[in-house]
Formats: C-alpha cells, structure tokens, sequence
C-alpha cells in the first residue's frame, strides 16, 4: 500500500463514521459548503491521484522549473550573472527571490553586526556593498526594461 492510499484511508476515517456514510451527514445535510468540498474531496481521492507517485510530480515540477528558467534568463544581459551569484541565486531569478536574498544577506553581513571586532566589520562592510551593489544594478535593469 503506497502513501497516498494510506492518506486517502486516514481522511475518509476521519469524514465517516462506522457505516461508512459520510460523518455529520445528517447534522450538515443543508450545508452546501459541506457538500460541495465532501465531493470535491471524494471526486480528488478517486480520480487516480492516489496511484501516482510522489516523483512523478517532483518530477513534472523541476521541468516546469527548468523551462521557467531558462524561457525568462534568455532576456537577461549576460552581465548580471555575476550579480544573481553575488545574490546566491541561479541566473534569471525572480525579482521576488532576488529581494528576499538581498534582505537575508544584508541581515547576515550588516556592518553592525560586526561592531566589535574591527577585520569582521571591514570583511562585512566590502560584503555588503557587493551585495549592494549587485542589488542595485538587476534592479536598474529590471526598471529600464520596463
């Protein structure tokens, strides 16, 4: 018995009672909202998902990953790579990814954080005007293009 067969007997458990008719039936029988997601979930568990398996859909996803990539990296200057290494992304990332690793970089090598000890805080300051500065420029770019 594979995982997804297991989930499917642990959530119909859960939504029926010993008979097997849906759990709260008679209580929810007006309820569309009850009805509709209790068929909505039946109609799910049915339809074969249960047979898939788990890489196949990390698989579906890496390719829809990949093509992603490399359709939206095909526009970028090849100049910027160097800044999307800077920023620890793959080249072509979103503007999305390119913010949160530039605020979680910025946190981990702000200057300040290095105060005490003066070679730490010279390394963090020439750090983050790298990052800065690599900011700054796909930035740049990004609103020129628009």
């Amino acid at each position: 018995m594979g995982i997804f067969e297991r989930i499917e007997d642990v959530i119909k458990s859960y939504l029926n009672d010993e008979d097997g008719a849906p759990l709260g039936k008679t209580q929810r029988r007006n309820d569309p909202d009850y009805e509709a997601a209790y068929k909505e979930l039946n109609e799910y568990l049915n339809d074969g998902a249960s047979t898939r398996s788990r890489s196949s859909f990390d698989e579906a996803r890496s390719q829809n990953s990949h093509a992603y990539a490399s359709n939206h990296s095909a526009n970028i200057p090849e100049e910027l790579r160097q800044d999307f290494t800077e920023l620890g992304l793959p080249f072509g990332a979103s503007a999305d990814e390119c913010k949160a690793a530039y605020k979680k970089l910025l946190k981990i090598h702000h200057p300040d954080r290095h105060a005490g000890h003066a070679e730490n805080m010279r390394k963090a300051t020439a750090k983050s005007a790298r990052i800065n500065a690599a900011y700054d420029r796909i930035e740049n770019w990004r609103q020129s293009k628009r």
